[in-house]
This record gives structure tokens, sequence and C-alpha cells, in this order.
């Protein structure tokens, strides 16, 4: 179900459980094998579930971790409250304490970056932006200075595109130029932990501020930091 797209691992299971899944007509197992061929059919009310299911776009500001809290740093979606949804937030839902159930991170941001972060309740769209295989755009701003006294390398910004090593891994080709004299755009396809800072590192730049601004087709915008607002039905990141 996964590899068709029907579903994240997570809502498989669930909907499995909940007899809503047949192959070939009959219901479906868990740890069922199907056939490459095999006819997979969901009920509709596991899709009215699904459907129900909420995205929310916050800027993150400094001093809150992404997920759980740690070293008493409060998490991200303590600030998804009635009171700090955006004014100019059109999408119609209406915000209910349901919709907190299950809301996890997409992504990450470290306590020192702000910016755009994705909590959702859909699994698709958590496989879409995090997945092994996700091919999704991230773009930052992100302000430098000289890691030493004198001049940057002159490779420098072709080093940060490509040729890159972390982790014993090389990194995948980065798009990155100046936006002004003290800051880098950077877009990226991959999130490895700390990236953009560690790959300033390896080419004598030291960030000073971090700011993710788009992810795929979906732009922070206007949002203000720390207010957040529903992703609407004719926003799609990929």
């Amino acid at each position: 179900m996964t590899e068709r797209g029907l579903a994240s691992r997570r809502e498989a299971d669930a909907w499995i459980e909940a007899g809503w899944v047949r192959v070939d007509g009959v219901p479906a197992v868990l740890g069922q094998r199907a056939r490459p061929d095999a006819r997979i059919e969901v009920d509709p009310r596991a899709r009215q579930e699904q459907a129900g299911r909420v995205t929310i776009l916050l800027h993150k500001p400094l001093g809150y971790v992404s997920g759980q809290a740690e070293d008493g740093h409060e998490p991200a979606v303590s600030l998804v409250t009635p009171g700090r949804r955006w004014k100019d937030d059109h999408a119609p839902q209406r915000f209910h304490a349901g919709q907190l159930r299950g809301l996890a991170p997409a992504g990450r941001l470290d306590i020192d970056s702000t910016g755009l972060l994705v909590l959702t309740q859909d699994g698709r769209i958590a496989k879409l932006l995090i997945g092994q295989e996700s091919k999704i755009e991230k773009e930052y701003l992100v302000r430098v200075q000289p890691a030493a006294a004198g001049a940057v390398a002159p490779d420098a910004i072709d080093r940060l595109r490509h040729g890159l090593w972390l982790d014993g891994r090389p990194l995948r080709p980065a798009r990155v130029s100046w936006a002004n004299e003290d800051q880098l755009r950077v877009v990226l396809r991959e999130g490895r932990k700390r990236q953009i800072r560690r790959m300033c590192e390896l080419v004598g730049l030291k960030v000073v501020a971090l700011k993710r601004v788009r992810i795929g087709r979906v732009v922070l915008g206007a949002l203000p930091p720390g207010q957040w607002r529903f992703l609407g039905s004719h926003e799609r990141f990929d």
C-alpha cells in the first residue's frame, strides 16, 4: 500500500486492523504480502478519516525545538493554540483540540533556526517530505561570516554546491548563491542533522542566522514568527 501511494505504513496498519482493506476481494490481515498485480480496495471510510487530518504551517521562532521537549525547551507544537492562529489564515477549518492528536513535525529545524516548520497528522505528507526517497526542495536564507580572520576561500560556494561529505557519505548537489554580501540562499533536497551549519564549517564559514523560507511549492511568506496557519486545500508541496 505504501509503495502504491495509498497510505503511510502507520495508516495502512490502522486501516487493515479496522477491516477497511481488501486484497482481491478478501479482507486483508496485518503482515500479509500481496502480489504486484493484486487488486487492493480501500473502504471510503478510510478516505474520509484521512481527509479530516490537518497539516499546519508554523513560523518557528528561536528557542523552540521541533520535536519533543528537551533540556527545558518547549516543543514547537506548543505554539499551536487558537490565539496564535494567523489572522490572515482564510482556511475554512475551525481549530479544535483533536487536531493536536498525532500532530508531528515533518522535518526539523534546530533550536537556533527559524522559519517554516510543517506539522501534520497525515502520514502521506510526512512521507513526501521526509521519506528516504523524498526529493522535495527546502530553501533557506543563511547569514554567514568568516569562521576565522581573512577572506573566504574563492571556491567556497562551489564546494557548498557539490563535493562535500558528511558522516562518511557524500551530500546531494545543492543550489547555493549569494543573496547579498553576507547572506546565502541555499536549496537542499535532503536534511541531515544541522546540515547547513556543518557544510558551512567545512568551507570556513560560520552560520550566524538560518531561516527556512520554502518547502517544495509552499512558502513561509508573511506568516509572522510564533504564529501558524492551516495548509490550504489548494496548496501542494510537490
